[in-house]
């Protein structure tokens, strides 16, 4: 009977393809961990080892040196935070662990308590709902914006609105986003350029701390924008800010620059579209795009499987294990070695002719300088050196006695 031969593969393949697993999971390459941190170590070389636990389970993290500064604070065991970064698979142990790119302390006392407890409030509400999202113009004319009419979101907006489309007229609302006034004057920014009858709107600013950005986290900004008949992009702070505006809005730009990408249709694809007027030929020219997109998909999760930092992050962990273990055999070679010279140096003690005389006895030596040690190396009458603790004497020899023992 014929067993039938089956596949056998070894540890290092296992993990290798357990490993391209996790490169290739879209999910795992930029997540968002939160929990405490716990056994928190700076290594020498720059490198941060911690551990991230809450009630379910923990899980190994580490901040490669070159990543400190997406670290702003001094992290402690302890901390409750936020870790950014990858999931990826260490091939030597066949351990995963989460590779830090920025880590933020969790959460901003009470504003933070406070959002979350809106955010949940406005939910209920069905004020996130998909089914309450207007659809975004394709080819706005007219875009309001409500921004500080000094900050870099609106240049921001403006350079590239002037290269996408030079024709599309953009309006402004100078208003506060920032301090006393600025929920008001964010409220009156919408309702004034919805009265204009504008395509859409964009209302943001820069980033900030939860403190700066809170204009976009209070309830009447919220509404506004929910109840703004005009179709609304937020565009509050950088790609990791989120407001309650974000979760209201229509569309959600990660940053000013995002917005004024996704408002302005570019025109020199607005003419190439009008150039391709019959029906047949625009189907060809979506199906050509589609077909593009789906091979840049596969050509970009390619590239992140074959992407040389997998492969550095591999490499950078073992350099840093054997940082330590040669570190570790240094320290215990120089023990041993100390360990050594200290019993020579006891040896060396116990030799010592000044030890001796300390203790009472005397170097004899004829006035060459050659050590007498027996009684047979000189007769009556030889000139003799005796050297003592504190200082040496000169003698002739009258007398001379031999002792003779006893064989055993």
């Amino acid at each position: 009977m014929n067993q039938m031969k089956k596949n056998i593969y070894s540890v290092g393949q296992v993990n290798t393809y357990i490993k391209n697993m996790f490169t290739q999971d879209f999910f795992l390459q930029r997540i968002n961990v939160q929990g405490e941190v716990s056994n928190c170590k700076y290594h020498s070389s720059g490198h941060i080892y911690f551990t991230l636990k809450d009630q379910a389970g923990a899980i190994n993290c580490i901040m490669f040196a070159g990543n400190r500064k997406g670290l702003t604070f001094p992290m402690k065991d302890g901390d409750k935070v936020v870790v950014t970064g990858s999931i990826e698979v260490y091939e030597r142990d066949g351990k995963y662990q989460l590779y830090a790119r920025t880590i933020s302390l969790y959460g901003e006392g009470d504003l933070y308590r406070r959002y979350e407890a809106l955010k949940q409030e406005l939910e209920e509400m069905g004020m996130f709902a998909e089914e309450y999202k207007q659809p975004i113009p394709k080819f706005a004319k007219k875009i309001g914006i409500v921004t500080a009419p000094t900050g870099a979101a609106i240049q921001d907006i403006r350079n590239i609105s002037m290269r996408r489309n030079p024709y599309v007229q953009l309006i402004l609302y100078p208003a506060l986003v920032q301090g006393e006034g600025a929920k008001e004057s964010i409220v009156n920014g919408i309702h004034a350029l919805e009265q204009l009858d504008v395509d859409l709107i964009i209302v943001g600013r820069g980033g900030g701390s939860i403190e700066d950005l809170w204009a976009f986290n209070e309830e009447i900004v919220a509404r506004a924008i929910f109840e703004c008949s005009v179709p609304v992009i937020s565009a509050v702070g950088h790609e990791t800010d989120t407001t309650i505006a974000d979760y209201v809005a229509d569309l959600r730009a990660p940053t000013p620059s995002a917005a004024a990408e996704l408002a302005v249709y570019d025109v020199n694809r607005l003419m190439q579209d009008l150039s391709a007027m019959q029906k047949r030929l625009r189907r060809l020219v979506l199906g050509s795009i589609e077909m593009k997109r789906n091979r840049f998909l596969q050509y970009a999760a390619r590239m992140r499987y074959l992407s040389p930092k997998n492969q550095l992050n591999g490499k950078r962990q073992y350099a840093a294990d054997l940082e330590e273990r040669l570190t570790h055999a240094m320290q215990h070679t120089f023990s041993l070695k100390k360990h050594k010279l200290e019993l020579l140096a006891g040896t060396l003690d116990g030799l010592s002719p000044l030890k001796k005389m300390s203790q009472g006895f005397s170097f004899v030596s004829d006035l060459e300088g050659n050590n007498i040690h027996d009684v047979t190396q000189v007769s009556v009458g030889s000139h003799l050196k005796i050297q003592m603790m504190n200082g040496a004497l000169e003698t002739i020899v009258e007398k001379k006695e031999e002792f003779r023992r006893n064989p055993s």
